[in-house]
């Protein structure tokens, strides 16, 4: 077995003497280990960056076999991921949450967003919004999509300011009524899938992506909660 293709490096653990094993997210074979023989080197260090692009070559004598990786490298990104607490735990999340989603299934448009998203670290200034936006997106292909095109209860398309925290669904503010405090923010650049938002507005929308990442993702995969590099992220985008 055999194929070729690019991806995000996720991780990174030695493995041996001298190999490390790595797993990438890429968009034609999905999140995927393997080995790299020689990559527990010091000279393999700089390549083998978490948030690093790869080109990849993976091969194993059966389908469900480990494998083997040779990598070359196409695009470090490591200064800029490295340019501060924020963007370095944010690395740190993708990674972290992108391992839920199944082995090897392919999932071509949401990485497309990760290379979007793992490209704005550290160089475009809207970064935090286009992570928010990639949560949204991953609850989607893990199968907790939220609707966001009317109001749940109304039917309104206009003035979509909350999200039922059970259901998913927008819901307007006529519609909210006496239960508003008890529903979700909906910021306007997740309803618009546009990150076009300031630091609170993208707080605000990591409360809801946060809740059902909570408490409808992690149940359904046995775990109590959310991974430790999320909270990190958060509290790093708290401080501004």
């Amino acid at each position: 077995m055999e194929w070729r293709d690019e991806g995000a490096l996720l991780s990174v653990r030695k493995h041996g003497e001298g190999s490390a094993i790595i797993e990438v997210f890429t968009a034609a074979h999905g999140r995927h280990a393997g080995l790299v023989r020689g990559g527990g080197a010091r000279r393999m260090a700089p390549v083998l960056q978490p948030g690093a692009q790869l080109s990849l070559t993976w091969k194993a004598r059966l389908e469900d076999h480990l494998g083997a990786f040779s990598v070359e490298p196409l695009k470090s990104r490591a200064v800029a991921i490295m340019s501060g607490r924020d963007t370095l735990a944010a690395v740190g999340s993708i990674a972290a949450l992108t391992r839920f989603l199944p082995e090897r299934d392919p999932h071509p448009q949401l990485y497309a967003r990760t290379i979007d998203l793992l490209d704005a670290l550290g160089e475009q200034d809207d970064w935090p919004a286009r992570y928010a936006l990639w949560e949204a997106a991953l609850l989607g292909d893990l199968g907790y999509g939220l609707d966001l095109s009317e109001c749940a209860v109304t039917g309104a398309l206009q003035d979509l300011v909350y999200v039922s925290p059970k259901s998913g669904r927008a819901v307007s503010r006529t519609g909210a009524g006496e239960w508003a405090d008890r529903l979700l923010p909906l910021p306007r650049f997740l309803r618009l899938d546009s990150p076009e938002a300031d630091r609170q507005q993208v707080i605000a929308a990591l409360k809801t992506t946060g809740h059902f990442l909570e408490n409808a993702l992690m149940p359904a995969l046995g775990r109590a909660t959310t991974p430790e590099a999320r909270a990190r992220l958060l509290a790093a985008l708290a401080r501004g």
